[in-house]
């Protein structure tokens, strides 16, 4: 069994640790100074700790505390060539992490959705190694990109569950404006997201062929789709994801005048 260590138990860090926790074959040490963030993963956790020598026992080391804390955690962490180390800190460079610690250094950008194992994330090509790939797997789907792409992967993936909830409790509001009730708005519409996404990772049509395929001539799909089709609503959503990529690369500015 893979141990693993998660430095920082937030809400990406209890995520992972929740994640992982559910498959069954990591064994997962929690490590925070904070202890109301430990007790929020003590139920999944194999150890919680605030002794961040902890992570010397681990083979791969997850990063998951703020920018701002990467320096002063890397300065505390002693690790050995042998293990890899995920950071998860937006805007930090990998070259940075890698010139603090012995060991190797993948940078990723994962989401929330690591704690019921549908996490999209990306991670850099230099220092990923098998065992990395079979975590990411473990806890959802992931790509290999360079550190470039870094920036608008922090966007798609990154912010994009934030997107999506929008887009949810707009369909959710549609439903109740025609009589659902909230409970069945809810979870008609956020089962419809989920089985599209899953729709799209496993069909091998296009998703424009997807569309092609529900819209039946003169049917219901086929009105709401010209709706859209004439809206700005494409237009909003990468306006959005180009935002929010421009704040990551205001985020890693930040860190490199520090």
């Amino acid at each position: 069994m893979t141990h693993v260590s998660v430095i920082g138990c937030g809400n990406m860090g209890g995520a992972f640790v929740k994640g992982l926790a559910q498959t069954g074959a990591y064994e997962v040490t929690a490590i925070d100074l904070d202890p109301e963030a430990l007790a929020s993963v003590a139920d999944d956790a194999d150890e919680t700790t605030d002794d961040i020598d902890a992570a010397r026992e681990a083979e791969i080391v997850v990063l998951a505390v703020k920018p701002k804390a990467v320096s002063a955690v890397l300065a505390d962490l002693d690790l050995r060539p042998d293990q890899s180390l995920l950071t998860i800190a937006a805007g930090v460079p990998r070259s940075f992490v890698a010139g603090e610690t012995d060991a190797t250094v993948v940078r990723i950008m994962p989401n929330l959705a690591a704690e019921t194992g549908d996490m999209a994330a990306a991670a850099t090509r230099d220092g990923i190694d098998d065992n990395v790939r079979e975590l990411l797997d473990a806890v959802g789907e992931f790509v290999e990109i360079d550190e470039e792409l870094m920036d608008v992967s922090t966007a798609v993936n990154g912010s994009g569950p934030a997107f999506a909830f929008y887009l949810i409790d707009a369909m959710k509001e549609a439903g109740i404006d025609g009589g659902l009730d909230p409970e069945q708005a809810e979870t008609l519409a956020a089962q419809t997201f989920k089985g599209a996404a899953e729709t799209v990772l496993r069909d091998d049509r296009s998703v424009s062929e997807l569309i092609d395929a529900v819209c039946s001539p003169n049917g219901t799909t086929i009105e709401g789709m010209e709706v859209l089709w004439d809206s700005d609503a494409d237009a909003a959503v990468i306006e959005a994801v180009e935002a929010a990529e421009q704040r990551s690369r205001e985020l890693a500015e930040e860190f490199d005048d520090e």
